[in-house]
């Protein structure tokens, strides 16, 4: 059969039960496609199926040839697989799930008995959901009558399979609620109650209700409403789960399985209307409707990486949160502070610029040259977090979700003024915080090279060195890029620092340190109880320097094995080493084009650094809180309007 048939009478002509498996499924195959249309409407598409059916009932011989068809299809694929399985994962691991839908982008053949992929294969439009609901009971019923299922002992084909597809589902059900993963976690009362344990029971209830026909409709209503509770049980300890992972961390594992629990607990509801509706036609029409959607999401990798990463994003932000209300000034004394512990953190980076010219020196190979520097910051970043410093740039994806938490009760003009305050905070802390790093990292790293050339009796970097040091940071040339290429470094560094606190509650380690019997007695009770408060308190900030430090001084080595020779412009660092190239090239440089062009990319390089980071923090994080709906060009213009009455207070409190 060849797609040129696709018409009503090549339909009708080409219809071959006898046909091959691949043959049979083809035709099913551009019915679908003949139904939707070149052009496709909703209204033409119900209209095609009518014509269809008024000439299949007009031809008793092609009405036999599809009786047939239809046997031999229902015979050879198992139409059960498809109402109890499809769009779930068949393994409760998403990694796994991941790769099958990477492989349900690939082309597949229609010369298959899995119901799931040829119901793709026929239905893969989302317009298909759309026409298949706009069925009517009178053409549903139609439709039926041409397929004539069989009957047996009362109960239709089409009732036993749903039947069957209930206890398929309950029956994933039950042992996904009696893992231990799950069952552990649920509420008190939730593991009292033991709703999982007579789940099958009511099942079988239903069909023995159903399948003996001397049985009232009263116990087959009884029986299903039963087994409604039932169902309504498990999801309520499942969904108590959700506040064991809120307070404790979450498992993006965990939330795939209780996803899929509670799917398949919407899927057996949507089966028991099917089954037990006076008018099983139209809710057959919605089943379908509603499995060409689950077909469409079950090929998104995107969709299941939204779906169960959400919760994740959100507690990374709201830990992220908490870490970045410490990083908004409010008042003079506040910004005072900061600007003090950012002269600190300049002070502790002018040390860190020359020993990264000193590891420089060494010649190392480009992989061992990245990983000495990733040392260098990373101990760097650490030590000015305990000596309570700070680092400008790693402010804006820490403060970002603080901001963005703000959002969620914006409604009313003063509410946006309340915002807008924040903003200016924000902006103002920033800005201290930049100007305490670099008024202090440039005269201190230019004071350690002269003092290393007093010592030593040469400068710290040759002329040459010190020259393309200055060129390497210039406006003109890729700096730019690179600046906001360093803003996405530190916009992943505080994900990996939500990260990691996330994991560590998850896992409760603060609580395996201070009472695992090895490492009490290795410690010693009271120094295993410090180290546990102490990385409670810090694991978050420690995560965060540590991956900022090395992804700063391995993510140029990686690239630059792939040619793609991207670089880091950290403005505290850059401010650094322009300070060091200074002293080397002598008085002589402030009549240099190369100094006055990477001074000039400090502001940019700040701006990028900070703009960039808190930009991609701020997104994640409205994302994270469900912030949805908000009159954005409210906001903007009241920033405008403050920036225009009042710009002052963006730079000082």
């Amino acid at each position: 059969m060849k797609k040129s048939t696709l018409d009503l009478p090549g339909l009708l002509t080409s219809l071959d039960p006898d046909a091959g498996l691949a043959q049979r499924h083809l035709w099913l195959i551009y019915l679908a496609e003949w139904i939707r249309a070149a052009e496709p409407s909703v209204d033409g598409a119900v209209r095609r199926v009518e014509e269809i059916v008024a000439a299949f009932e007009a031809d008793p011989e092609a009405l036999n040839r599809l009786r047939r068809w239809s046997k031999t299809l229902v015979e050879t694929v198992d139409i059960t697989a498809l109402l109890a399985d499809f769009g779930f994962a068949p393994r409760t691991a998403m990694a796994s799930e991941v790769v099958e839908r990477l492989r349900y982008k690939l082309p597949s053949t229609p010369e298959t008995v899995d119901a799931s992929e040829l119901f793709m294969l026929v239905f893969p439009d989302r317009f298909d959901a759309r026409w298949l609901h706009a069925l009517d009971s009178q053409l549903m019923n139609r439709i039926t009558a041409l397929l004539a299922p069989q009957q047996e002992e009362g109960v239709s084909f089409w009732e036993r399979n749903l039947l069957d597809a209930i206890t398929y589902c309950s029956g994933q059900i039950l042992s996904t609620g009696f893992a231990p993963e799950l069952r552990l976690r649920m509420s008190e009362q939730a593991r009292e109650e033991k709703p999982f344990h007579a789940l099958i029971h009511d099942v079988e209830n239903l069909r023995v209700e159903v399948m003996l026909p001397l049985r009232t409709t009263d116990r087959r209503d009884a029986a299903a409403a039963q087994l409604r509770e039932r169902l309504e049980a498990c999801r309520a300890a499942v969904s108590s789960v959700y506040s064991y992972v809120e307070a404790e961390g979450i498992s993006v594992g965990l939330i795939f399985r209780l996803r899929q629990v509670r799917a398949r607990i919407v899927r057996i509801r949507r089966l028991l209307d099917c089954l037990l509706s006076n008018d099983r036609s139209y809710e057959t029409s919605e089943l379908l409707s509603n499995l060409v959607a689950v077909g469409i999401e079950r090929r998104s990798v995107r969709a299941l990486m939204s779906t169960n990463s959400s919760l994740l994003a959100a507690k990374v932000a709201e830990r992220s949160a908490e870490t970045g209300e410490h990083y908004i000034t409010r008042d003079g004394a506040e910004y005072r502070s900061m600007m003090a512990k950012a002269a600190g953190g300049g002070f502790v980076m002018a040390f860190t610029t020359l020993a990264k010219f000193a590891l420089y020196a060494l010649g190392l190979s480009v992989f061992w040259s990245g990983m000495a520097a990733g040392f260098n910051y990373a101990i760097s970043f650490v030590l000015i977090q305990m000596l309570h410093f700070t680092v400008a740039t790693k402010q804006p994806a820490m403060t970002a979700p603080a901001m963005a938490a703000k959002l969620k009760d914006i409604q009313t003009d003063s509410s946006i003024q309340e915002f807008v305050d924040e903003v200016a905070h924000l902006v103002r802390s920033q800005v201290a915080a930049i100007l305490g790093n670099v008024l202090i990292v440039f005269p201190a790293a230019l004071l350690l090279s002269l003092g290393y050339a007093y010592l030593t009796g040469h400068q710290a970097l040759s002329t040459k060195h010190a020259e393309q040091v200055l060129d390497s940071l210039s406006l003109l040339g890729p700096s730019v890029l690179f600046a906001a290429f360093t803003g996405v470094l530190l916009f992943t560094s505080s994900l990996i620092a939500g990260g990691a606190e996330n994991w560590f509650v998850l896992r409760n380690i603060d609580s395996v340190i201070r009472y695992n019997p090895g490492i009490t007695r290795t410690l010693g009770t009271a120094r295993a109880d410090r180290w546990a408060t102490f990385l409670r308190k810090n694991i978050s900030s420690l995560a965060s320097n540590i991956s900022l430090g090395f992804m700063l001084g391995l993510v140029p080595a990686f690239t630059a094995f792939f040619g793609l020779g991207m670089e880091v412009r950290h403005v505290t660092l850059s401010t650094g080493q322009i300070g060091v190239a200074a002293a080397s090239l002598g008085w002589e440089v402030l009549h240099d084009d190369l100094l006055w062009w990477a001074v000039a990319m400090l502001p940019f390089n700040a701006a990028l650094n900070v703009g960039v980071s808190f930009y991609m923090a701020f997104r994640v994080a409205l994302r994270a809180h469900n912030v949805s709906g908000v009159d954005r060009s409210r906001i903007y213009k009241a920033i405008r309007q403050r920036m225009w009455r009042k710009p002052w207070s963006f730079f000082w409190p």
